[in-house]
Parts: structure tokens; C-alpha cells; sequence
């Protein structure tokens, strides 16, 4: 590393944005593993391009817990992915699910997706992703995650920091820079895959539900994601109404 970064009781998020934007996104992981220690935690969907956070991560924290929470509603080609990455890398991975089954869910709300509103994709959200994976943070002690953001994906993630304070926890962006040349030229020097969903026109993927591969119409590729009518799953948005600042996912 080219710098040393001091750790604080409290961090100052936006001294240690500038400190962390001057080095390398594998220097960033290794001073979140030196901060945070145990806390340390990461994320993942499986994704188009998830192998390059998985493998960068874990080439540095071997055994980081991979919080990976499982909505019930990924396609076929996202389990086999996950579990040939996971055997691939050798994931500490933890799996986490809704409290309440997708047949549950259905029979007591219908199936949200097809209701054609905002409020309707946020409680599917909310029931289905952001309370699993805030009950995954609690259960594993997490006090910093470590995420795949990048500024380029939506509105919302371009005015994101290399580390920044989401409720009570530090999220740490390593690739926040980065752009698709550079996702391209990792996976290749790493001999690591594309999520197989890529080579049949998708750029992003979530549930089967809500995804779809990028038409010419598309002005971008996350407008291919929850029917065009909102970029974000609420787990990268803020968690209480003044972190929020009136924002939610339905305008970003």
C-alpha cells in the first residue's frame, strides 16, 4: 500500500473516502479486514458479475461470511451458478431466506410483482430481501459489509462513497470506481465466469420475475430490472426515515 490509513473509534467517512479513493480495491479490503476485523462481512446475489467481488474479497479474507440472501424467486441458472462459485472459491457462505415461504407470501398478498406499482415491489422487497438480510446482519455480528457497488449501475450509487454509514454499520465499496472494461479485464485475468444469463442478453439479474435481458429501447441496463419502475431493492438504500431524507427506491 502507498498510504496508511488510520482506523477511528468513530470513522470519519469522508476523510477516509479521499484516503481510500488513492489505492487499489484490494488495499481497500485488506484495511477493512485490519478495521473491522470479525465484523467483517460480505454480500453477494450471484449475479452477472459476482465472481469478481467474491474472488477479489476472499483472495484477501478467505473465510469473510458471504451473506447471500435467497428470495425464493431466482432462476434455475442463478442456484447453479451459486453453487459452482461457491465450490469454485470455496464461499463461507451463509444462506438467508424470508421468515414467510414464496407459496405463504402469495396466498396472503398475491403476487406482488404482477400488481404494477411501486408500493407493491417495495413490500416484496421489504418481505423478501431487506428483512432477511437485516436479520443477517444482526445474527452475524456484522459491523462492516463489504458490497460490489459500483457508480455506474444507478443514480442513486453515484453519489456513494468507498465507505459509507448505514444505520448502524459501515459498508465498504472496494470496485466503486470501477466500469465494465475493468469487471472484463479482472474476470479474464482471473479465469472467472459470467453468470451463464449474460450470453442470452442480460446485463443485471435478480429474481425471474423481474429480470429481462437489455432491448435497444433500454437507455440502461437497470431499467431492465423491477419492470422499469425503479432501480434499487432497498438493500443498498438507507434505513430510517432521516438517514433517507425522503428518498426511496422508488426514485432512484
Amino acid at each position: 500500500m502507498n498510504q496508511t490509513i488510520t482506523a477511528l473509534p468513530n470513522l470519519d467517512t469522508q476523510t477516509l473516502h479521499h484516503q481510500l479513493s488513492d489505492i487499489e480495491a484490494r488495499d481497500i479490503v485488506q484495511w477493512a479486514a485490519r478495521t473491522f476485523g470479525e465484523g467483517l462481512a460480505m454480500t453477494t446475489s450471484f449475479g452477472i458479475q459476482s465472481a469478481v467481488m467474491l474472488h477479489l474479497v476472499t483472495s484477501v479474507v478467505p473465510n469473510i461470511p458471504v451473506i447471500w440472501v435467497d428470495t425464493g424467486y431466482l432462476p434455475p441458472e442463478t442456484y447453479r451458478f451459486a453453487h459452482d462459485l461457491t465450490h469454485k472459491l470455496n464461499l463461507n457462505l451463509k444462506i438467508y431466506q424470508s421468515t414467510m415461504s414464496p407459496a405463504h407470501m402469495e396466498a396472503i398478498y398475491g403476487k406482488l410483482w404482477e400488481q404494477g406499482t411501486v408500493e407493491a415491489l417495495n413490500q416484496y422487497d421489504q418481505l423478501r430481501k431487506v428483512e432477511p438480510m437485516q436479520r443477517a446482519l444482526k445474527e452475524l455480528k456484522v459491523t462492516a459489509w463489504l458490497a460490489g457497488l459500483r457508480r455506474d449501475q444507478t443514480d442513486h450509487r453515484k453519489n456513494l462513497q468507498f465507505i459509507n454509514r448505514q444505520g448502524d454499520i459501515y459498508k465498504v465499496l472496494p470496485i466503486l470506481n470501477w466500469n465494465s472494461r475493468d469487471i472484463y479485464q479482472y474476470l479474464v485475468a482471473h479465469d472467472l465466469p459470467y453468470h451463464p444469463l449474460f450470453d442470452r442478453g442480460y446485463m443485471t439479474v435478480g429474481d425471474w420475475h423481474s429480470s429481462r435481458p437489455l432491448s435497444l429501447d433500454d437507455e440502461h441496463e437497470r431499467d431492465t430490472r423491477f419492470q422499469g419502475l425503479k432501480q434499487e431493492c432497498g438493500l443498498h438504500l438507507p434505513t430510517s426515515q432521516d438517514e433517507a431524507q425522503s428518498l426511496d427506491s422508488s426514485g432512484l
